[in-house]
């Protein structure tokens, strides 16, 4: 009896592996980047990305100080990397944004002001699997991405000497 149900159960687990497998591979996952995604490729990535971050984002506190300077750096490496898809102080996503599977918060409007800055230092360095968000590590130094992720904590409430520099930042768009 308990041979039988062993033997069940390897049968269950591979028709599953098997129809999951044919699934994948006749194209039923959607691909493309305009298509909705299933629940469970939603549910996969979310989950993933939440455990990662929680075990390898840092916790201790930003090395970069709150000052105009910082700050103004911090604005100056979002205009180069981010602004395209995050947008500017408009919140006006650009083409590219809109074409982006997932779709790219527009932060001005969607901050993470209230994130931990270990999990947006975490997400610049490393990027986001699958969404279109790049990792910036061999390209930014860890003190420019503390420094951007000290502008994304504080963009909603700059110093008057940063707030200027934040409002200058063209907006990518809509394009025509």
């Amino acid at each position: 009896m308990i041979k039988a149900y062993i033997w069940g159960c390897l049968t269950v687990l591979l028709i599953l592996l098997v129809g999951g497998y044919w699934v994948v591979t006749s194209g039923m996952l959607p691909a493309n980047a305009d298509g909705k995604p299933p629940a469970i490729e939603k549910w996969a990535a979310r989950s993933s990305l939440r455990a990662t971050i929680h075990r390898e984002a840092p916790t201790g506190p930003n090395p970069a100080a709150l000052t105009d300077e910082n700050l103004a750096e911090g604005i100056h490496l979002y205009s180069v990397n981010c602004a395209v898809c995050h947008g500017a102080a408009d919140a006006k996503p650009s083409n590219i944004a809109l074409g982006l599977y997932q779709s790219a918060p527009q932060l001005a409007d969607d901050g993470v002001e209230d994130d931990p800055e270990g999990m947006t230092f975490w997400k610049i360095k490393h990027g986001i699997r699958l969404t279109g968000m790049p990792g910036f590590s061999g390209t930014l130094s860890d003190d420019k991405i503390w420094k951007l992720t000290l502008f994304l904590k504080h963009m909603d409430n700059l110093t008057p000497g940063a707030k200027p520099i934040w409002q200058k930042v063209p907006s990518q768009g809509p394009l025509s």
